[in-house]
Parts: C-alpha cells; structure tokens; sequence
C-alpha cells in the first residue's frame, strides 16, 4: 500500500536543514532520523539555498515573487479584454461613419 502524504511545517524544515548543515551528520542520516527521504531533504536544503527564508512559505500561502507574478497575469488579461473591445468598437463605429 501506498504511504500516505505527509504535510511538513515550514519550522520543521528548517530544523531539518540546520541540522544537516551544523552536524557532521551525512543527509542519508538526517533523513533517516527524521523519517523523510534524502531526496527530499536534498531538494529542501536546495530550495532554501536560492530563496532563504522565504523558500518555505507555508500551506497555502505564496512567496512574493509568486504573488506579484500572479497579479501581474490577471492584470494581463484584463488589459487584453479591453484591447479586443476597443478593436472591435472602433470596427464598429468604422462601419458606421461609411
């Protein structure tokens, strides 16, 4: 049977990175104390190696290049929504002056 998917705090993460990196301990080990998969501590310990702090966000929530990405989309297609409104009026105020 399949193991059933674990949620992990930001805090525990971060505990986890602190003591791979300040321990002489190898990330096989870590893991095993921990009861997580070393690829999973790898991938951890790499996410907060480019983003720091605010790699691990937390449930739900967003980082803030992840949030300003996010409206800067919706502000994208708002703006070609009224593009395409404006063409199709000046079409069909076009027609209307012939």
């Amino acid at each position: 049977m399949a193991r059933k998917r674990r949620v992990h705090s930001p805090e525990f993460k971060l505990e986890a990175i602190r003591l791979l990196e300040e321990g002489n301990l190898k990330v096989s080990e870590v893991a095993r104390d921990l009861d997580i998969t070393p690829s999973l501590l790898r991938s951890w310990r790499k996410k907060f190696s480019e983003l720091g702090k605010d790699a691990f966000p937390g449930h739900g929530n967003l980082s803030d290049v992840e949030t300003e990405n996010r409206r800067l989309r919706q502000e994208n297609a708002k703006l070609k929504q009224e593009r395409d409104f404006l063409k199709k009026a000046a079409t069909f105020f076009a027609k209307e002056s012939e």
